[in-house]
């Protein structure tokens, strides 16, 4: 078969004219030159696609049922345009991303459906996971970048960039006893059960004898809404609207909680393409207009 796109177009213009004079009129073309190409295109398929036999052509049974695989082939085609004319502009046909889960959802949120708007036809990846996970997902190659809070010292094969920082606090669960009287001592907060965040190659600070640990801030946060014990956790954390039940912050003076670093991290010595750049200075922006408006964790 030798039939092409175009003929595909001056078949449908045809159609969706109401004639093959009208539909050379709208592509520009002469009148004999759409009429042969439709014929050529019927010579091709060995399909009628018009019947003839009257004073204005109409379309054949098969002409009906061809008519939307053209259509369908020239959506195709047209697509394709849009996604090479992207690529040439954009300079980046995938982008993989993960997430530390314990990121805010409002900005991860709109970052991804800003992706959307800005970059229609770039294929894209998401994958989420615990501050360890994700820079696993860059050194593993199954992420280009990788956004967690700063656990500590990386691994010699990444490159890394601070965005932003996020308020942390001390929580409880309503009703235990650290709330009867604030401000409280670190010597107050060693007599209960503290939860603390455990990730690799790092030592987190445990103020209290009696330890707990987890690789998962949303797994320490309801293990807090259990009553299980007291936390250090993100504040986002702490006022997600999915726990068991609101957890209560605890003022400790003593305990000076520095606000939690953010860093993307990459592949060591990889360029960075123009939408990962826009991601990374996106993303440092939203995180600090987050900051800017949080609230500070209330002591209850």
């Amino acid at each position: 078969m030798q039939w092409n796109l175009e003929q595909l177009n001056q078949f449908v213009a045809s159609v969706e004219h109401g004639s093959i004079s009208a539909a050379a009129r709208h592509l520009g073309k002469a009148q004999s030159a759409v009429s042969t190409a439709i014929g050529l295109l019927e010579a091709d398929l060995g399909v009628e696609l018009f019947d003839r036999s009257r004073h204005r052509a109409t379309l054949t049974d098969a002409g009906q049922v061809l008519l939307r695989e053209a259509r369908e082939l020239l959506r195709q085609a047209h697509a394709l345009e849009q996604r090479a004319r992207a690529l040439t502009e954009e300079g980046q046909a995938r982008l993989a991303l993960a997430f530390d889960e314990a990121l805010p959802y409002a900005a991860v949120g709109t970052l991804i459906r800003e992706i959307a708007r800005r970059a229609a036809h770039l294929e894209l990846t998401l994958l989420n996971g615990t501050a360890t996970e994700v820079a696993d997902y860059v050194r593993q190659g199954r992420a280009d970048l990788a956004f967690h809070f700063d656990r500590g010292p990386l691994r010699d094969c990444f490159d890394q960039r601070h965005l932003g920082a996020l308020p942390q606090g001390v929580f409880v669960a309503s009703g235990h006893p650290l709330l009867e009287k604030q401000p409280v001592r670190r010597k107050d907060l060693a007599r209960y059960r503290q939860l603390v965040m455990h990730a690799e190659d790092v030592q987190e600070t445990a103020y209290s004898p009696k330890v707990w640990r987890s690789d998962s801030f949303y797994s320490i946060a309801e293990m807090v809404a259990d009553d299980l014990g007291w936390a250090i956790l993100p504040v986002n954390i702490a006022q997600y609207q999915t726990l068991p039940k609101p957890l209560r912050a605890v003022h400790c003076p003593s305990l000076a909680l520095p606000l939690l670093s953010v860093r993307m991290l990459w592949f060591q010595g990889r360029p960075l393409g123009e939408m990962a750049r826009w991601t990374a200075h996106r993303f440092s922006q939203l995180l600090q207009e987050l900051a800017a408006h949080a609230q500070p964790p209330s002591h209850g």
